[in-house]
């Protein structure tokens, strides 16, 4: 793929981004046809966007989700500083088609883990992790129908990024907790609206952190300390309208709230 057609690619997909507009899919001269030309859009995209990557998602952890998208493994995008929330805040929903939250478990880097070879074992990665967090994401697409694009389309759209919000480090001691079978609680004004544990996330989530270690080593830099990685839903996404507030309790690891508008 030309570097002329990434660039042509990346600005077509940041203006929709930015619109909250819909495309059907991009043009078939700039629409990319492997994982890596996916990737070399979204990079694109985060650098023409003006915005610091200050992590990482991961998209389709779960074979529910990898279906429901008709893709065969995860996907990986990069977080965006200026989509990032606090706990408490008011996201609007205009223009969101997904309208859905998600339960995630954030991991924050305190190493880095560059780019080589051999690929990085779970026991590695976390290592090079500093703190684990409770986090909310509501994710968006630029396309009218996001489940038939395929892998490297939804890729070089963030993987389907839009919103993101990171709660305090827990001060349990998660190092020494099974996260596989944590269990997680999402309340949708007040009632409960879904239940799911790590087991979701790619069979847990620290096997969720090693794939992106890997991922990002074949198709970008590998990752660096400082940056956050939310590791996918730990439950079906919960349906959201304006005026709604979801919850989402990670027991002893703590609980994070968002608002909508």
């Amino acid at each position: 793929m030309k570097l002329e057609d990434t660039r042509t690619a990346a600005a077509i997909l940041l203006q929709h981004w930015r619109q909250s507009t819909r495309l059907p899919e991009l043009p078939a001269h700039c629409r990319p046809g492997t994982r890596a030309e996916g990737y070399a859009i979204q990079y694109e995209m985060a650098k023409l966007s003006g915005q610091n990557i200050v992590g990482w998602k991961i998209a389709a952890t779960s074979a529910a989700g990898q279906q429901h998208i008709q893709v065969d493994g995860p996907i990986a995008g990069c977080l965006l500083a200026a989509r990032g929330r606090e706990g408490g805040a008011r996201i609007a929903l205009a223009g969101n088609n997904m309208k859905v939250a998600e339960a995630e478990f954030a991991f924050r880097m305190g190493g880095d883990l560059p780019k080589r070879q051999a690929s990085y074992s779970v026991d590695e990665v976390i290592a090079a992790v500093a703190s684990l967090h409770p986090a909310i994401e509501v994710p968006d697409s630029r396309y009218e129908d996001f489940t038939r694009v395929g892998a490297p389309q939804l890729i070089a759209d963030l993987a389907c990024g839009c919103w993101f919000a990171i709660g305090p480090a827990t001060d349990a001691d998660w190092r020494k907790v099974d996260l596989a079978h944590h269990g997680v609680a999402a309340y949708r004004n007040g009632e409960l609206a879904g239940e799911g544990t790590g087991a979701k996330v790619l069979g847990d989530p620290r096997a969720a952190l090693a794939w992106i270690a890997n991922e990002l080593c074949a198709y970008g830099e590998g990752l660096r300390a400082g940056d956050v990685v939310i590791t996918g839903t730990c439950l079906t996404p919960v349906p959201v309208s304006a005026e709604d507030s979801v919850k989402m309790d990670f027991g002893e690891f703590g609980a994070l709230e968002l608002g909508f508008g």
